[in-house]
């Protein structure tokens, strides 16, 4: 029962037995897999009745690098503010969305991943290629169903503060009436309290774009770049030879954020927001519908569409451009036990208001939210009953202690919900002591044995892809 608390709230899909449609006597062998491996169906594509949504539905959370969150408040030598934690909380909780998105654990951030684009996400129906979504299928939201397959790519939010109007169509002004549009009628949510909302669009005004040393002041080049890479921002700068009036840096303006906050029809579909190419090179697939991979294809487009006249060794120096404009400092960081700690704090941080101030909603939002990331974190430490790795005592102790957390949180939302402001206070700091210093020593002891580690990663999914055809045929 301790356990049960972090049901939700994760904003990552899980497959319960039931869920997966396996036959009641394959439970127990299947219990023994879990154990041993342990099992998350989550990290491959889902065939069969294996969850709520789409068979081959693909949330891909295996990768051992996640992309690198930056905030603009940390950057300027600050701290994360109460409304930004409690918005990340909200951005990566499935209680926030409705129908069958909750049902499948699908958070914000099961799309975008700490708050860049998931290219690899797929679902049946709702996508038409990897990296892509409809948020007007039947799958999430039957009054918003428009009768065809038209899915947009999945955005970056770095930067977003800068990049209104909103919608790959620019149709939404507000980034706030945007959040709420996302949450209530695309995907069938509650509508959020006006904390919750408000705390959605300050972690998201948040986010930062990547530091690009390629890039001087005013958008130019700096002295280092390459012979390839001046001739490409020549060349966009150079009008168009059949329509003089434009030209690639007249949309996508490198004195600001490389977009003019306008929409233009491209030859795609219609008229689009333009796009800002700063990280972009983390960004694919390209164009609003992510029909193309590279921007050797979106060049291509453009001499086409526009007839540009470009000579092969044009389009090689415009992709040069692009890849010098695009680019970032550190876009990913490798996953660890530290790096979810850190967020770990960060999150369960909100609870030093929430708790004085008797919020309920927001005790419990927290309780569930944190715990699921301490439960997703057990989950990367394989059981004792795994004998084919090392570090038994070691995992033990640090499995024990995540539980121990997710205990602690459990007597906290129990404390709130009676009135006990004082206990809960007391329990609050018990858990923060812990976190700060017992835990990541008991962590740091256990990763060598987990699933952050590269070898122990790969040897899981390995069995683990050898294994779910197995059930999913089982469960025909």
């Amino acid at each position: 029962m301790a356990w049960d608390i972090l049901a939700s709230g994760s904003g990552k899909h899980r497959a319960t037995a039931a869920d997966r449609g396996v036959r009641p006597a394959r439970v127990a062998w299947l219990a023994l897999v879990v154990a041993l491996l342990p099992l998350r169906a989550s990290a491959f594509p889902l065939g069969g009745d294996q969850t709520v949504l789409p068979a081959g539905t693909e949330f891909s959370e295996e990768a051992l690098v996640r992309p690198r969150e930056l905030f603009h408040s940390e950057a300027v030598g600050g701290r994360k503010s109460y409304l930004v934690n409690l918005g990340d909380l909200a951005f990566n909780s499935p209680s926030i969305l409705g129908g069958k998105a909750r049902q499948a654990e699908m958070s914000c951030g099961t799309c975008h991943v700490n708050g860049a684009s998931n290219p690899k996400l797929f679902v049946p129906g709702a996508s038409s290629r990897p990296g892509t979504f409809d948020t007007t299928s039947l799958v999430f939201n039957a009054k918003t169903f428009n009768s065809i397959l038209d899915p947009v790519r999945i955005p970056s939010l770095r930067g977003a503060r800068f990049l209104a109007p909103y919608g790959h169509d620019g149709r939404i002004t507000s980034l706030r009436d945007f959040v709420y549009n996302v949450i209530v009628n695309e995907f069938s949510g509650p509508r959020p309290r006006d904390e919750v909302l408000d705390g959605l669009v300050a972690y998201i005004n948040d986010i930062d774009f990547l530091p690009n040393p390629k890039i001087a002041p005013g958008g130019r080049l700096v002295a280092q770049a390459s012979l390839a890479e001046r001739r490409g921002e020549a060349l966009f700068f150079k009008p168009f030879p059949k329509q003089a009036e434009l030209s690639c840096a007249g949309c996508h303006v490198p004195g600001g954020t490389f977009n003019d906050q306008m929409r233009h029809d491209v030859g795609s579909g219609g008229l689009v927001k333009t796009p800002t190419l700063l990280n972009a090179n983390f960004n694919a697939p390209y164009f609003h519908d992510g029909r193309y991979d590279s921007y050797e294809q979106v060049v291509d487009h453009f001499d086409r569409v526009f007839d540009l006249e470009l000579s092969t060794q044009d389009a090689q120096d415009l992709v040069a451009y692009l890849n010098a404009v695009g680019d970032g400092e550190r876009p990913f960081d490798k996953d660890g036990v530290m790096l979810r700690m850190k967020e770990v704090l960060e999150l369960a941080s909100v609870l030093e208001v929430a708790i004085p101030a008797a919020d309920t909603a927001v005790v419990s939002l927290a309780v569930t939210g944190v715990g699921a990331e301490l439960r997703e974190l057990t989950e990367r430490i394989p059981d004792i009953r795994n004998t084919a790795i090392g570090g038994k005592d070691e995992r033990l102790a640090a499995r024990a202690i995540l539980k121990d957390l997710v205990l602690t949180l459990r007597r906290i939302d129990l404390d709130v919900a009676a009135g006990r402001i004082d206990d809960a206070m007391a329990e609050y700091r018990n858990f923060a002591q812990l976190v700060h210093f017992d835990v990541p020593v008991a962590l740091k002891k256990a990763e060598p044995w987990s699933l952050f580690n590269s070898n122990v990663h790969q040897s899981h999914y390995t069995a683990l892809g050898r294994i779910l055809p197995v059930t999913s045929q089982q469960s025909q």
